[in-house]
């Protein structure tokens, strides 16, 4: 593979894919982060006008808390906002070794500028891909303790 369709397939294809993901995750998390906050507000609006004559109110009350509980749970099940940091840092950090090679910037200044490109791009890649690995297989600290209780 040459310089040329490292770059655009390899470099550029790998950039692309982790600022789609990035966006995803990022907009998954914001949107039930949002949906959750305001099911919680209204709860709190509700619970004022709870009486035996608007039995719906109670119903409702239910429904929310319901809601709120399981977009906790997808939250903390899907990582949307680990993985949106994660995937956001590996796509800012594959720009800035294609723009410094780019510009020939230090160390992309030498004779063996390309090989150390592929070298750190390969790793950065390969070091993102195994904390992936880690985090799907690791419980974070909250489940851990209340699955131990």
């Amino acid at each position: 593979m040459n310089k040329e369709e490292y770059l655009k397939k390899r470099l550029n294809d790998q950039i692309d894919w982790y600022d789609n993901k990035a966006a995803c995750n990022q907009k998954w998390f914001r949107r039930l982060q949002a949906i959750a906050i305001l099911a919680a507000a209204c709860i709190t609006l509700l619970s004022g006008y709870v009486s035996d004559q608007f039995v719906w109110i109670k119903i409702s009350i239910g429904l929310l808390g319901l809601l709120v509980a399981a977009i906790t749970a997808f939250l903390s099940l899907y990582r949307f906002q680990e993985n949106w940091i994660e995937y956001r840092t590996i796509c800012e950090s594959l720009k800035h070794e294609k723009y410094i090679y780019l510009t020939k910037t230090a160390p992309y200044d030498g004779e063996n500028s390309f090989s150390l490109l592929v070298e750190r791009v390969e790793t950065l890649i390969s070091k993102e891909n195994t904390n992936w690995s880690r985090r799907m297989k690791t419980p974070k600290k909250d489940e851990q303790s209340t699955s131990s209780k």
